[in-house]
């Protein structure tokens, strides 16, 4: 079995706990996520499996959806609502002051990634050293806000939808925002709704994978390893290279069947005989040809 489960991570959870129990009902040991999904959090979180893991990489870069709850008036260690409180301040804000602090986090703003996360320092993942009672510096993150739009806004509780680049933390967003607003904030609620190509109506449940015989799942939930690639430009290779392609050698302008305008530097999907059998990266230095990253059997 090979592809991508879209799965219904529940809050409570790590996402290598969800890759242990697919590992487990699936009796498959190649298995792996596709970014982190927080431990509180639910949502979409996408798993390969067997020759997918190989595509994991390419994934990691998709824009992420959230819906988030923020709070404001209180700060907590952990940036949500599971922390302990460490600030707590009065929460005189207006609407309108909400509404343009927020258009400011839109476009590309900077993070100072949270101690509790699973970012490593000196080999040591810093949610550990937190744990520990232990600070370090880190350094800011250059992300992307794509959309950022509220849904309700109740007394001190904000709801809100938010669209953003990898490497987002979203309750980083949310404690900068309620500084900003001069009270403080922590996430009380986060949904992941999208990852890429995979949407929360699409997902499964852990609880319906474990319901479902192998045979259903490999015929309704696994998705097939190229669907997530779409945004990949398609090469069709002839046939009688496909042993050569399989080797992971580069393909020149003889191997190739039929292409699109490409450019240097451009990852690609491989077809042969209809069939994605690889990835490779267009290269065109002295000459054009394509340099195979990934083969798949």
């Amino acid at each position: 079995m090979k592809g991508i489960i879209n799965v219904l991570k529940p809050p409570h959870m790590t996402s290598h706990d969800v890759v242990y129990f697919i590992k487990k009902r699936l009796n498959i040991k190649k298995v792996g996520h596709t970014g982190t999904l927080d431990p509180m959090a639910a949502g979409v979180l996408p798993i390969c499996i067997g020759e997918a893991t190989k595509i994991s990489q390419y994934l990691l870069n998709d824009t992420k959806k959230y819906r988030c709850e923020m709070t404001l008036g209180k700060n907590t260690d952990t940036q949500d609502r599971w922390g302990e409180i460490i600030h707590q301040r009065p929460v005189k804000v207006s609407k309108e002051e909400i509404l343009k602090i927020f258009s400011s986090f839109q476009g590309e703003i900077h993070q100072i990634p949270p101690m509790y996360s699973a970012l490593k320092h000196k080999g040591k993942k810093l949610y550990e050293l937190a744990r520990e009672g232990k600070e370090v510096e880190r350094k800011e993150r250059k992300v992307i806000i794509y959309e950022l739009d509220i849904l309700n806004i109740d007394e001190n509780v904000i709801l809100f939808d938010v669209l953003c680049s990898k490497g987002t933390y979203v309750r980083t967003l949310c404690e900068d925002i309620g500084n900003l607003l001069g009270c403080g904030a922590y996430m009380s609620f986060l949904l992941r709704t999208q990852s890429g190509k995979f949407h929360l109506n699409q997902a499964f449940s852990l609880e319906e994978l474990g319901n479902m015989s192998l045979d259903e799942i490999e015929s309704k939930v696994v998705v097939p390893l190229d669907e997530p690639l779409t945004n990949l430009p398609r090469i069709d290779i002839r046939e009688e290279s496909k042993k050569y392609l399989m080797n992971g050698n580069d393909l020149y302008m003889k191997n190739i069947l039929s292409y699109d305008s490409l450019s240097s530097d451009e990852m690609v999907r491989l077809y042969v005989e209809n069939k994605f059998v690889g990835l490779g990266e267009i290269k065109n230095e002295a000459n054009f040809y394509i340099r195979v990253h990934r083969v798949f059997n």
